[in-house]
Formats: structure tokens, sequence, C-alpha cells
């Protein structure tokens, strides 16, 4: 990427060089002044006016590593981890150089551990302002100008799965281009019928993404000039692709066999990861059961006094795990005792076969406290798809393609699908979890398990029970 010389930054990045250039002298002054205070670190008196220079001097040449790392392009689409790791480099190297000069002050220069205070103070004050720039967009920095080629019926699940501005954060809308063979399938968007050049046409209005989404493909994309595009800043992107990044999920009805291949797939590649699994989920149930056992008690307890003495506190179900291994698993019964008198059912959100401490236990997950045992027996984590019965999963699997792909990994106490998505009970509920469940098989990490265990926990103590 090269590095664009400031009169060619957006209004935008220029508001943002002039706040940051302020940020940078303030972290430079809280440094000296903090250590005036407290008298940590010696050194010789310094006039006001001249370190002012230096903060100043200190600030340019940290803003000049960052105008070169790219940190200051209107065009830069980085996540915040990206961020982060040119906003460090770019402090490192601007304290390297402000290192090399420094002796050149004589008797007027600083010790190496103030000028060391204030980079990393810098690198913390970057970082906290830019997290807030990325997640606001407050200078038009974050959003890219899409053009969608194709305004069938791929392209319509663009406008059906995000119609609403939040779903839209990361991105505007310039238009869908009508393709040869689509089906009419946009309905209130921009479609654009487009006459001349698509490389033209993209750098006339300023596109930064082109998502492609026809619906007939053979011997139809303007391949060349895709290229063209390409070559010249314009990002490609397949439209299950731009669908998986903006919705967290992956959109199982438009899979077709190459996308897999030519993907990171659904199997687990983090060898370390799977060989710890059983070590690190059996300790964290451990240290629940610890914690929750007497919740576990009292819940015992109620369910006696509800239905009496003779009735089951615990409810054993076969679900499909790992692989398509049935096991058994252990929830504290919520439903009366003749629940399936009918036949295996699915659950719903307002199930009326539920018991009155069934709703409340329901409400805030405490029925699945007892599979920490099942956890502890390895045959489920705790985050993860969460297992179905044998029943359905010979039913979706003939219905549902890649259905049988959510088994390449452990069950969950919780998962993906289980924050994004409410109790389902048809065919067309499964359909939306798997396509949450698939995402989480493909993107599975240990911060994504983090963020999952960390939202379950704000439902859980917040009643807000799916």
């Amino acid at each position: 990427m090269s590095s664009p010389k400031f009169r060619d930054l957006s209004s935008g990045s220029k508001s943002l060089v002039i706040i940051e250039l302020l940020l940078l002298v303030s972290a430079f002054f809280i440094v000296f002044y903090g250590n005036s205070f407290l008298n940590l670190i010696t050194h010789s008196v310094i006039p006001s006016n001249i370190l002012f220079v230096y903060a100043f001097v200190f600030a340019l040449i940290i803003q000049l590593s960052s105008l070169a790392l790219g940190l200051y392009n209107s065009k830069l689409r980085e996540s915040y981890r990206g961020l982060i790791r040119r906003i460090l480099m770019s402090v490192a190297i601007g304290f390297f150089i402000v290192s090399l000069i420094n002796p050149f002050y004589t008797i007027n220069s600083l010790p190496i551990e103030l000028l060391a205070s204030a980079a990393l103070t810098s690198f913390f004050m970057l970082s906290i302002f830019r997290y807030f720039t990325l997640k606001l967009d407050v200078f038009g920095l974050n959003k890219r100008k899409v053009l969608v080629l194709g305004a069938g019926d791929r392209a319509s699940i663009i406008e059906k799965r995000m119609r609403r501005g939040v779903d839209r954060q990361g991105f505007i809308m310039h238009g869908f281009i009508v393709m040869e063979g689509d089906a009419n399938g946009i309905v209130n968007e921009n479609k654009i019928e487009l006459d001349g050049s698509l490389v033209n046409y993209a750098l006339e209005h300023d596109i930064d993404e082109i998502v492609v989404a026809s619906d007939e493909r053979r011997n139809n994309l303007p391949v060349d000039e895709l290229f063209a595009c390409k070559i010249r800043g314009v990002e490609i992107t397949e439209i299950l692709d731009f669908i998986e990044r903006e919705t967290g999920q992956i959109a199982v009805n438009l899979i077709y066999p190459s996308w897999v291949i030519y993907s990171n797939g659904f199997a687990s590649s983090n060898h370390l990861r799977n060989t710890l699994d059983w070590v690190f989920n059996a300790g964290i149930a451990f240290f629940l059961f610890l914690i929750t056992w007497p919740v576990m008690l009292i819940t015992a307890i109620l369910i006696k006094l509800d239905e009496g003495i003779k009735a089951p506190v615990f409810y054993l179900q076969e679900r499909v795990g790992l692989d398509g291994q049935a096991f058994d698993i252990y929830k504290f019964r919520s439903m009366r005792i003749d629940a399936e008198k009918n036949g295996a059912q699915m659950a719903s959100e307002n199930d009326d076969r539920t018991t009155k401490i069934g709703k409340f236990i329901r409400k805030y997950r405490v029925d699945e406290l007892p599979q920490i045992y099942n956890v502890m027996r390895g045959d489920m984590g705790f985050v993860g798809p969460r297992p179905e019965r044998p029943q359905f999963v010979q039913q979706l699997i003939k219905t549902i393609p890649y259905y049988n792909e959510r088994h390449n990994v452990k069950p969950g106490l919780t998962g993906w699908a289980q924050l994004k998505y409410p109790y389902g009970s048809t065919e067309e509920d499964s359909l939306e979890k798997l396509k949450y469940d698939l995402y989480y098989i493909k993107h599975r990490s240990f911060m994504l398990d983090l963020l999952i265990l960390i939202r379950t926990v704000e439902i859980v103590l917040f009643g807000k029970g799916r």
C-alpha cells in the first residue's frame, strides 16, 4: 500500500491527523510533567519552549511513520487487531528515530526511559482513540462503498438479510448491476443498467468493493474487467464471503462445492487446541461445578416440591456429538413427564409442555447445568453447536445441505447460533441455525469462544434466555 502525501488525504483523514497530533503531544507532556510530579526519573531542567519543540518533533515523527504504514489512508480496510499492529509498528519506529536524534540535544537531551514511557503512553492513547473511531466510524474511514455485480435471486439475499442500517455498519450500498440471466430479485435497491466499462464506472464512483452475485456465471462474468478493477485497488469479493463477513453466518443455500474446496473448509486445523481441548473444558467444568452446586441442589428440591417426591429430577436424552457419535445428555427436567408421549418433538420458545419450574430454569439456562458432567466426560465442550437428537439429525441431513458438517467439532453447552437465533422448531429454523454453526466452525478460535461465553453470561444474568 503506497503512503499518501498529506495534501492527498481526504478531509476525514486530515481531521484524524490533527487530532492524533494533539494526542501525541499530550502523551509527551503527560509523561514529562507526571515524572516531574512523581520524580521517578532525574533529568536536567528543560525550558518550556524547548520542551514544546521536543513534543512536536516526537509527535511528528510518529505520525510520519503512521502515514508511511497507511494509517491515514481513507481506503484502509483493517480489523482492530490489524490497526493495533500498525500503531505498534509506527510508535516503535518513531521511538527508534527519536532515540537517535535525542543525543544531539546535548545538555537538554531526555533520559531514554522518559522517551520509552512517552512512546508507551502514545501507543495506548492511539489504540483507545482508534477503537472508538473504528466502532463509531467518526471519520468515514471504515465504511466501504460496495457495488454488487448482479440483481437476481443471489443478490437479493443482501437486500433481505441486510435491510437495516445496523446490518450495514461496515459498508455503504451503492447499487446492483443488472446482469444477463438474472431473475427479478432486487426490489427496493438501486438497480444499475451498465452500458459502458465496469472499470470506468467503479473508478468514477469511488467503489471500494465489488461483490460478485450474478445468478448465471457460466460465460457471463466480465473476468477481464474484474481483473482490471482488482489491480486498481478495488476489492473483489464472492457473495458467500461477503455475507459471511457482514452477518456472521454462512449462506448454506448458496454454497457450491468449489467454494468449500477453495475455502479453509470446516475441519479444525488447530492441533494444539484439539489436544488441550478436554483438559481446558474439564478444568472449567470442575470450577463451575464448585460454584453452581448450591443452585443445582435448590433446583432439584424445587422440582421435587413442584411435581412430587417421586418425580425424576434429571432428564437423559440421546444426542449426536463429534463425528456423528451418539451420547446421553444430562439436563434438569423442565417438561412434564409425558411431554413426548406422541413421539420426539423439537423444543419451541413458548412450549406448553414446560412445567412452572421448567419455565424459570430454561429462561436462566439452569436446566443446562447438569451437562457439566457431559463436559467432564468429554462428550461436549463449553462452546460449540448444540447437539440434536438422532431422529432429527437423520431427517435434517437429507433435507439441508452440509448439515452433517456441524459434527466436525464437539457440541457445546452454548454456541454462536444460540446467541444469534432464538428457539426454533421447524426445518427453516434448523437451516438458519446451521448458517451460524458453520460460521463458528470455520472461524473457531479462543477469542470467539471467549466472546460467546461472555455473551452467554450476560444472557443468563439478565434472563434473556432463548
